[in-house]
């Protein structure tokens, strides 16, 4: 069994971002006073008395609304509602009971799921918590008054929370899960192929350029191992970024970027690499992380003999600083070739956590300079002592030499190149790090 997860259900604005991130510890969620800004299920791992738990923030529910974008986010609530274990059913204290409030606390009474019922925005404690008597009405139980704001009341809602636990499994604690961030720009497939491997409508998917304003996590299993896909708003020219919100968005974009293992860089097959697609794989690949690349909509694309080698040898002209990534070619639509993922993501991941022996790197390094002798310059010669790697994701090597400036990058590609072909090293960068090395230094 996995850690037990936690859904944050409640009307818009009544601050569940501004709960969810006290408790994450982070500024995880949007926060900001627009009804629906929080639009997808948003995950975080936190932990009370030292268990562990999954928090998920979730749109504000309008029961009524016919309105495209609530009504999925009333969709991505009750998918919420369903995959968890425990309930916080989040009200406003200032604003009473509503008719809104009324039908959430019937739906979720439907669920069957424990319910904790908190009163937030209690900000003048002593005086405001008088008035969460009213929400006994709702006939959930004891109202919890909070402010998130004041981090006012919290520890009582944890030990609420803590006591619906289900029994702790050994498995939680389990850490081989592997971080995939699905990156690229608007609407070129990300989360469709994400809602196509969990197969459930986990974020909502629409033409609407800008629809996934937040980086949203989702556990998933399957044969192949444990992983966490994180789906990022679409990342667009700055030019075109003008709402404050998606601001946010493209900051939490590259955040996920950080965050994760493997960057799948998905690229629309109709419309080739753009300068955005660059600029979104160059951050992956500054920020050291294992990188696919992910050509879809493939089934549109039309195709004669050789057009799949042609695509690829154009792909690594456009994004030449890629050319370690492999590259695969899908449709998040009708799942083609999605399958294959997984392998490849486990490779890449395993490649940019390897570590090299220092005696088998300057046996590679050896060899490499008896084949190409290292660069002169004005009479004086790049003398390489000896390499050692300094760190993993991505693989991190030392080399020391007698004079950097002699070390020309040209030079420094060749040893990574031999690096690769002795070590593979398929879907990471490498990285190396010249340092100087005195002659008397040397034994």
């Amino acid at each position: 069994m996995s850690k037990p997860i936690v859904a944050i259900i409640g009307k818009p604005n009544v601050g569940k971002s501004t709960f969810f991130n006290y408790l994450a510890g982070s500024r995880i969620s949007i926060v900001q006073d627009t009804p629906g800004v929080t639009r997808d299920r948003i995950y975080a791992e936190t932990n009370w008395r030292g268990r562990k738990f999954t928090l998920v923030d979730t749109g504000g529910i309008e029961p009524d609304s016919d309105d495209i974008i609530l009504s999925q986010m009333r969709e991505q609530a009750n998918l919420a509602v369903g995959m968890a274990d425990v309930i916080i059913f989040l009200t406003d204290i200032r604003q009473g009971v509503t008719a809104a409030d009324r039908e959430i606390s019937l739906m979720l009474k439907k669920s069957g799921k424990p319910i904790v019922l908190v009163c937030n925005k209690a900000d003048n404690y002593e005086k405001d918590s008088q008035e969460a008597y009213e929400f006994y009405n709702l006939g959930i139980g004891e109202p919890y008054p909070i402010s998130a704001t004041n981090a006012l009341g919290i520890g009582d809602v944890l030990d609420a929370i803590y006591e619906h636990f289900p029994e702790k499994d050994e498995s939680e604690d389990e850490e081989d899960i592997i971080k995939v961030a699905v990156i690229g720009k608007p609407n070129v497939g990300k989360s469709s192929l994400i809602n196509k491997i969990l197969g459930e409508k986990r974020t909502i998917v629409s033409n609407i350029a800008g629809t996934t304003r937040d980086a949203i996590d989702s556990p998933f299993e399957n044969e192949h191992g444990k992983y966490i896909l994180i789906d990022t708003a679409g990342i667009r020219k700055k030019s075109k970024v003008n709402e404050s919100i998606e601001k946010y968005s493209v900051m939490r974009s590259l955040l996920a970027v950080e965050r994760a293992d493997v960057c799948l860089m998905m690229i629309d097959a109709n419309d080739g690499v753009t300068d955005q697609d660059a600029k979104i794989a160059g951050e992956a690949h500054e920020a050291g992380k294992g990188i696919i690349i992910v050509v879809n909509k493939w089934d549109e694309y039309e195709k004669t003999t050789g057009t799949l080698e042609k695509y690829k040898k154009d792909i690594y002209e456009k994004l030449a600083y890629l050319s370690y990534a492999p590259i695969i070619f899908i449709s998040a639509k009708t799942g083609q070739r999605v399958d294959k993922l997984f392998e490849m993501i486990n490779n890449v991941a395993k490649q940019n956590s390897l570590r090299v022996s220092t005696s088998v790197l300057n046996q590679v390094i050896n060899e490499a300079i008896a084949i190409v002798q290292p660069p002169t310059d004005k009479g004086k010669r790049l003398k390489i002592y000896y390499g050692t790697q300094a760190s993993t994701k991505p693989p991190t090597f030392i080399i020391f030499v007698n004079n950097k400036e002699l070390f020309h990058f040209s030079y420094q590609r060749y040893l990574v190149n031999q690096i690769r072909k002795e070590f593979g090293l398929e879907g990471t960068p490498v990285r190396l790090i010249a340092r100087e090395k005195n002659e008397k230094d040397v034994q």
